[in-house]
């Protein structure tokens, strides 16, 4: 099992990779497809018409992910990891103004978004609760084309057909064409002891077959650009966030009252705490108006990895460069294990898949770099994960800030003391990492959908009612 760490570290746009990032990418796939000659045009036919529909957790809580812009913005040619998120408002008022849609190298198309825009809370598409309709139509009102699309979590998205796919591959025996090809955690650590490396040089050695050293080091580089300036832009910036709920950002004051105390030299027993925390919020804040984040693994938990990594340089005098790769490819290795074996979508298992995923990472991460083994380093992603076990995932009124913003503080807060509980031991621990993702799994499952991204249970709907 490969999954690179440019798939797990993707730059997008917020609020939430599998609500915003993943059907930008699915409308810019159909866009392709229709340009294409991968589907069974008539002859003499033309596509002069768009319409496209949203179906469950897209519809509960797409309004507050921002789903409708999402699509909008896509068909529009513009991809997750380059639109320009202060031209976004203008693009959507142009669509809405003319009813056309006008990406680059396509004749225009008639796309009314408030009439061919279907957020559709009564049936369910089978394959993933994150599922999407595209469908093409000639100017006779005609259909020639439509497509089903998921958006799994992460950004990732597969046609329905992919998906059955990528699920008969998982039950199969596929080879790998990389030197170690770990689907397990207990893999990993056979082969670290066989090999004699460490997690991230076995998760470099597989990234190098297909990318140079430094095109890896440079691609690392620049996803913890992206991270770090994420976290700067959220220090810096107040106000209220978008949504309607009226809750103000905190992070820049907060960082205001922290840097007066370091000034000071006065005694805080929680200042690493303090700090941890105000990292993970500015991006998470960040992330709720719209700004420019990465996945790790998910917009929901994006705070979570770049928070450890700047606790790390803020508090560790010893770190440096390789430092970070090391993290953000032991952390990789961890997230794609997560993944193939559970999710890391909440719409599917709750946000034990997202912060819960984003907290073993991190703390898989951060063990690493402080010298862990490859046994302490799973310890740690375990224990921060079998914290997270059974979190549901209840956004209030569908808008990644309640409890969104603050439980990325506390996945960062979990993953920093579940790294230095196992650098304590000697990696012997009582519950295998795997064991813990397939509990993930199984919670997940079993897991009210009220609970799983529809805003239908939870804190969306007593926070309302009170």
């Amino acid at each position: 099992m490969f999954l690179s760490v440019f798939d797990v570290f993707k730059i997008g746009v917020g609020p939430s990779s599998s609500h915003t990032m993943g059907p930008m990418s699915a409308a810019v796939r159909f866009l392709d497809l229709i340009r294409s000659d991968d589907w069974p045009r008539p002859s003499g036919a033309s596509v002069a018409a768009i319409k496209a529909s949203l179906h469950g957790s897209l519809a509960y809580t797409g309004i507050g992910h921002g789903t409708g812009r999402a699509v909008v913005l896509g068909l529009m040619g513009q991809r997750p990891d380059s639109v320009d998120p202060d031209q976004m408002d203008a693009i959507i008022a142009e669509v809405e103004r003319t009813g056309r849609i006008t990406p680059p190298d396509h004749p225009a198309y008639q796309f009314q978004p408030k009439t061919d825009l279907v957020f559709d809370k009564k049936q369910p598409l089978p394959g993933h609760a994150n599922g999407m309709s595209f469908s093409a139509f000639d100017r006779d009102g005609r259909l020639l084309l439509k497509r089903i699309y998921y958006s799994i979590g992460g950004g990732f998205v597969v046609t329905d057909t992919e998906l059955d796919a990528m699920r008969k591959a998982k039950k199969g025996a596929e080879g790998q064409r990389v030197p170690y090809p770990f689907s397990s955690a207990q893999q990993m650590l056979d082969m670290a002891a066989r090999s004699g490396l460490t997690i991230a040089q076995m998760k470099r050695a597989n990234e190098e077959t297909v990318l140079s050293r430094e095109e890896l080091d440079a691609g690392l580089d620049r996803i913890w650009e992206a991270m770090s300036g994420c976290i700067d832009r959220g220090l810096k910036v107040d106000g209220i966030m978008p949504g309607g709920l009226n809750v103000r950002r905190r992070a820049r004051s907060i960082h205001d009252k922290l840097q007066e105390e370091w000034r000071s030299n006065r005694i805080n027993p929680l200042l690493a705490n303090d700090w941890l925390s105000v990292y993970a919020m500015a991006v998470n804040e960040e992330n709720a108006a719209g700004g420019r984040v990465v996945t790790a693994p998910t917009n929901g938990a994006a705070g979570v990895v770049p928070a450890t990594i700047r606790y790390y340089q803020h508090f560790h005098e010893d770190w440096d460069q390789n430092g970070i790769r090391d993290y953000l490819l032991t952390a990789a290795a961890v997230g794609g294990i997560i993944k193939h074996n559970a999710s890391i979508s909440g719409a599917e298992v709750g946000c034990q898949g997202e912060v819960g995923s984003a907290s073993a990472m991190a703390a898989a991460g951060l063990a690493a770099v402080m010298g862990g083994s490859p046994e302490q380093i799973e310890n740690a992603a375990e224990i921060a994960l079998e914290h997270h076990l059974g979190m549901t995932c209840d956004p209030v009124a569908g808008l990644v800030q309640v409890p969104c913003i603050e439980r990325n503080a506390l996945g960062a807060v979990k993953a920093v003391t579940a790294a230095s509980l196992a650098l304590k031991g000697d990696g012997k621990h009582f519950v295998p990492l795997d064991a813990c993702i397939e509990t993930m799994r199984q919670t997940g499952n079993d897991m009210s959908e009220k609970y799983k991204e529809t805003s239908t249970g939870g804190l969306a709907v007593n926070v309302v009612e009170c």
